[in-house]
């Protein structure tokens, strides 16, 4: 099948490179022309595992072009899919200019008719404004188009094996021959009929995806309700842990039994700084904004949303009371991005945490894996290391900001020797403060005795 993407962002990338990994012919486009300028030589504009290898071996096969026309690729495909950006409005509300955008382009460009799928999250009943902007702009005899939503759940750093294995497949659609449509798409992915780069020799036995059909309306909400109740349960996490610190208690003894109960299960019940990164804090927004214009009470997330915005602010009050005074202190932090196995930094804590040391004239220096390239066009005034052992070397206080596996593994007791004091703050629970402290290190998490 003939496919187009439009947008090559994180979705877009994700979603072209694994379609033509099955077997699909896809072209990409964009109207950022040094986005494709970095593609076309052969790099990716952002980190994920896996990724390269698969959009490498897909261009080497002739599946896989990047256009910078887009009304060539609205030619080119049967099927076009849209990937752009839905950034938050300073309301809060999802800024879908770019897919107004995209209908226009599609609607007018079209010699023939397409299926227009929504790949973008965004707000419900978004794809019934696709349709209408869809026929007002495409007036061509005989040309017409199938709007289908198609919510991605793609967790950064597992974004290819979460798209060639997933849980469950919805797809949003009218009538059954869109519907038959989808199917077809993903009919690799349903039956498993494709070469796995992720998995080698083989992939390990799994159920097949469920394929969910629903409304446009309804597929659109399962997006924002899925995410919105996995902020909630990020959140749930860390209210606990203010409470566990207070009784004396460990958050996480606490989580694990609580997550035991299968109707409950383990994952995101975390306590720590807090989440971030573009999907669940824009999407949280955006369905509160559409909760209230639809005059629905979702006080609930609303106070999700605040005890995410207090993490930052709780742990440095931590350090505060560690340090005493901040002001010229040199302070190491280890992480950037927002979570590990990505080069993410938007709304990562890590970000707002070190502007609030620089703000109080702390120096700073930091490193992390992957993020550091991007951290330096927002964080100029940082030190970057080259490593962590480099981070550590005559600081003062030692701060984890980002789980990376990496940091679990350190020479912990040549970390303690290259610092002038031997403290750490870890933001997110990463190591053991009995461990910790048999090393000599004075030691203070979130959530847990210090």
């Amino acid at each position: 099948m003939k496919i187009s993407v439009i947008g090559t962002g994180y979705v877009g990338l994700v979603t072209g490179g694994c379609l033509a990994e099955i077997g699909h012919e896809v072209v990409c486009t964009d109207n950022d022309a040094a986005k494709l300028h970095i593609l076309e030589s052969g790099r990716l504009p952002i980190y994920e595992p896996g990724l390269e290898g698969v959009i490498a071996k897909a261009r080497q096969a002739g599946r896989l072009s990047f256009c910078p026309n887009p009304a060539d690729a609205v030619a080119a495909g049967d099927t076009i899919f849209i990937c752009v950006g839905t950034p938050p409005l300073p309301n809060g509300d999802a800024d879908l200019s770019a897919i107004d955008h995209v209908a226009r382009v599609v609607a007018t460009e079209a010699q023939s008719s397409k299926l227009v799928i929504e790949k973008s999250t965004v707000p419900a009943r978004t794809g019934q404004e696709l349709k209408r902007a869809l026929s007002v702009y495409g007036r061509k005899p005989g040309v017409v188009f199938r709007v289908v939503s198609n919510p991605e759940f793609l967790r950064e750093g597992t974004a290819v094996a979460d798209f060639l294995h997933p849980d469950r497949i919805v797809v949003g659609v009218e009538d059954e021959i869109a519907e038959q449509q989808m199917k077809e798409i993903y009919r690799p992915v349903l039956e498993r009929k494709f070469k796995c780069p992720v998995h080698s020799p083989a992939c390990p036995d799994a159920t097949a995806p469920q394929w969910l059909v629903t409304t446009i309306n309804s597929a659109e909400l399962i997006k924002h309700a899925s995410n919105s109740f996995l902020a909630l349960k990020i959140s749930y996490a860390n209210m606990v842990a203010d409470l566990a610190e207070k009784l004396g208690a460990d958050i996480q003894e606490v989580v694990r039994a609580v997550g035991m109960d299968p109707r409950i299960g383990p994952s995101f019940l975390s306590a720590g700084l807090g989440f971030g990164g573009f999907c669940l804090p824009k999407d949280l927004q955006a369905f509160v904004h559409l909760a209230e214009r639809s005059g629905v009470d979702f006080t609930m997330l609303k106070e999700a949303e605040k005890i995410n915005r207090r993490r930052v602010e709780r742990f440095f009050e931590k350090i505060r009371r560690a340090l005493w005074v901040i002001k010229g202190k040199k302070i190491g932090v280890l992480g950037l991005a927002f979570k590990p196995n990505t080069d993410d930094i938007r709304f990562a804590p890590a970000i707002d945490l070190i502007h609030q040391l620089l703000a109080e004239g702390a120096h700073v220096r930091a490193y992390d894996p992957e993020a550091m390239e991007k951290a330096r066009a927002v964080l100029p005034q940082v030190e970057y290391a080259k490593n962590s052992y480099d981070v550590a070397t005559e600081s003062e206080a030692l701060l984890i900001a980002t789980e990376w596996p990496e940091f679990r593994e350190l020479d912990w007791e040549r970390m303690r020797d290259a610092m002038a004091r031997p403290l750490i703050l870890d933001g997110r629970n990463l190591l053991s403060p009995k461990e910790m402290k048999a090393l000599g290190f004075e030691y203070y998490s979130l959530g847990r005795p210090d």
